[in-house]
Formats: C-alpha cells, sequence, structure tokens
C-alpha cells in the first residue's frame, strides 16, 4: 500500500533499433525493423522476468502495449509455486496502493458534477473525525500534503496488515487512530505520502454519495470500461483466475526486517507463506482494488485520453507537486492520485502498490496510448533483485515508448 517502490524509480537509456537503419544487406524496412525490435524487446523483458524468479521472486508478470500491434505479455514463475497455480500474464493480482488512481477519479468525477469540490475542507464531510480537518481540503488528501501520519506505520496495524487480525478496521477507527499522533507539518506546507489520506478520501466519497465503494468502482468505472476483472475488495474472495502471492516464512524472512512483518498467515510450504487468501482488514479506499495487467491497461488509456473525467478535472489530477524538491533529477511528481516521473524515453504516468505477496507497477504515457504493468508475487525481494527490479522497470518504461 506504501508508494515507496519496490524497486529504485529511475531509468536507462533504451536500446532500440531506429528506423532508418542500413545493414550489410541494404536497407531495412520499418516492418522489418520494428518485428526485430519488438522480438528484441520481449527477449529483454523475459530475460529480466527469469533472473528475477531466479533470484527468489516467486513470479512475474510483465505487460508491455506501445501502442502498435499486439501487446507483450510475459509471465515467469518458479518451479516450486506451480503446485499453487499457473501464473499468466491475464491473471487478477491485488492493485495495492494503484487503488489511489481510482479514487482520486472517483472524487474528480463528482467534482465535475458539482458535489464535491478540490477546496471542501475534510471537516464539511467528515467533521471532527480527521486532526486539522478545518485546514485540510480533499486536494491536500489527494496529493499528500496533509501532514497526516501514515496509519500503516502504527504497531497496532501490524497483525492486521499480515493477514493474523481478523478484525476489519473502518475508515472511522483508522481516521480516530491517526489523531492520537502528531502532524507531520502544517498542511499543505510539505509531500508525505500517506495511506491515511485515502482512506478518508474513501470515507467522503461514501458520505457525498451515500455509496458503499465496491458499488462506486463498479458503477462508475469498471462497470462502464468494461473491467471485467477489476472489484473493490472487500473480503479475500478472487472473481476469477488469480495469482498466488507469497512472502518468505518466519526463518527465512530477511534479517532486516522489522519483527512485527515476519510472520504472515497462510499454509507454508517450500520456506514460504502462500498469502493468497488473506484479507489484509485495514485495506480501503487506499488498496482494496484487484485488476489484470490488461484492464488497468483499458482504464489508464480511458483516464489518459479523457473519457472519463472532463478536459478540467483531468487537467486538476496532472498538477502535481515535487516529491523530492529541487534538483531531482527524475523530476517525481505527485498529482492527485498518480505520479510522474522522467526517464530517458520519456516523461511518464505512474503508480506503485506494494501488498503482502503482490507488489504492482503501472505505467502509461500522456495519453494512454501506451501503457505497461509489471508484477511481482511477494513484496520482499533481496538486494540483488532490487536491482533487476530496477532494470525491469527501466526497461518496461523504455518498451512503453517503443
Amino acid at each position: 500500500m506504501s508508494v515507496a517502490l519496490v524497486v529504485p524509480l529511475a531509468a536507462t537509456p533504451a536500446s532500440a533499433n531506429t528506423i532508418h537503419e542500413t545493414t550489410a544487406a541494404g536497407p531495412r524496412t520499418l516492418s522489418t525493423v520494428r518485428q526485430d525490435g519488438t522480438a528484441e524487446t520481449r527477449a529483454h523483458l523475459q530475460a529480466l522476468a527469469r533472473k528475477l524468479v531466479e533470484e527468489g521472486v516467486p513470479g512475474v508478470i510483465v505487460r508491455v502495449d506501445d501502442g502498435h500491434g499486439r501487446p507483450i505479455e510475459i509471465s515467469e514463475q518458479a518451479a516450486w509455486t506451480k503446485k499453487d497455480h499457473r501464473l499468466r500474464a491475464d491473471d487478477e493480482v491485488r492493485e495495492a496502493s494503484n487503488t489511489k488512481t481510482v479514487m482520486a477519479a472517483l472524487v474528480l468525477q463528482l467534482v465535475a458534477e458539482h458535489r464535491l469540490a478540490l477546496t471542501d475542507p475534510v471537516d464539511r464531510w467528515l467533521p471532527g473525525q480527521v486532526r486539522d480537518g478545518r485546514a485540510i481540503t480533499l486536494r491536500m488528501l489527494l496529493n499528500h500534503t496533509s501532514g497526516l501520519f501514515d496509519y500503516t506505520e502504527d504497531p497496532a496495524l501490524a497483525p492486521a496488515l499480515t493477514g493474523r487480525d481478523p478484525h476489519v478496521w473502518t475508515s472511522t477507527e483508522i481516521l480516530s487512530l491517526v489523531s492520537g499522533h502528531p502532524a507531520l507539518f502544517e498542511p499543505g506546507t510539505e509531500w508525505s505520502y500517506s495511506n491515511t489520506n485515502y482512506i478518508a478520501i474513501g470515507a467522503v466519497l461514501e458520505k457525498a454519495t451515500g455509496k458503499n465503494l465496491a458499488a462506486l468502482v463498479r458503477d462508475r468505472i469498471a462497470g462502464p470500461l468494461g473491467l471485467r476483472h477489476t472489484f473493490y475488495a472487500t473480503g479475500s474472495a478472487w472473481h476469477d483466475r488469480h495469482a498466488h502471492g507469497y512472502e518468505p516464512d518466519a526463518a527465512h524472512m530477511p534479517p532486516d526486517v522489522p519483527d512485527e512483518f515476519r510472520d504472515y498467515a497462510g499454509p507454508q510450504h517450500d520456506d514460504h507463506v502462500d498469502v493468497t487468501g488473506d484479507y489484509v482488514t485495514a485495506d480501503g479506499a487506499d488498496a482494496a482494488i484487484v485488476s489484470t495487467a490488461g484492464d488497468w491497461s483499458r482504464f489508464y488509456g480511458a483516464l489518459m485520453s479523457g473519457r472519463l473525467l472532463p478536459a478540467a478535472q483531468l487537467a486538476e489530477m496532472r498538477t502535481t507537486v515535487p516529491e523530492n524538491g529541487p534538483g531531482d533529477p527524475d523530476e517525481l511528481g505527485y498529482g492527485l492520485g498518480i505520479e510522474t516521473a522522467k526517464t530517458s524515453c520519456g516523461a511518464v504516468w505512474d503508480h506503485v502498490g506494494v501488498v503482502p505477496g503482490y507488489a504492482t507497477y503501472n505505467v502509461t504515457d500522456s495519453t494512454g496510448r501506451r501503457t505497461a504493468a509489471f508484477f511481482f508475487a511477494t513484496s520482499t525481494l533481496s538486494k540483488q533483485a532490487h536491482h533487476t527490479g530496477a532494470a525491469l522497470m527501466d526497461a518496461v518504461n523504455c518498451a512503453l515508448f517503443g
């Protein structure tokens, strides 16, 4: 659920063929170059996915649609996981913090309908429930400038976040817990990623519409766009084929992992815990959506093309605040539920999501015609896998632009 990337967000130059290429056999046509380039890209992505599996990642999915022809779809998995499930590129996965992009889109739809305003103080909708609720606006919640403490950092939530606590935390309970923590800074003065912001956003959406979040996602996003494998999870049930997620068991957890996150609920085998059936009972508007790489591509396409939002609200979503201050070489900026970054192959819009057993990265260009994604079947990576994961992120970002 944290935006803290599983791998660092960085890019390296792509080793792509250019259209104007001459070989010993003479000039190559555009179609030949494209076919060869796609084959090379697929081979490079597949090699990185296989390397990640060799380095301990139980499963990897990669999907790249550069807007020309059939998307590249890759799935690789460790042999020991095949007794549980045969991984496919179209499997459902937990999207974790990518949920925030959907929540922001819902808010902006209601803004366009004049049912909400980005300048609304939180207290207008949740009176007395949020610290500094009179000073914090909906925009501040959406772009993480509220200063609210991140509830996932409170030790009381660790049992829920590891699947060991059956109690389902409500937004009211989480916001009450957070109220006991001091603000990180004055609202609107700095940037700090906090899952609490979207817990509050979810509560505002339900208050403003009188509908639960599962119905809002179904009726306003998944249904209209025909996203058959996208839904807001309210329990452990899946709708269709789904990837299994794993964490190392307590005896094989890396030594730097805090004690409260070393023991996950679920069946154990092959030095891992299968957390597929766990329901993270604190997940809400910050992390609860399930989807597939293909569905998310369609969602990004509709979002960035203006099918989901009027131009004014899409412009608001793309209005960013710097995450790392001046001088950041990656120019990371957070908009409303979505992030932008500079890569060596082009500027991208993206989000990352991490929950037990599932790490996802979804990326698009500014038009939504080019999209890409990868998924790891764990949130715990070795140091070497971090490096390979960074290389995969670079490769995915550059493959996006062909």
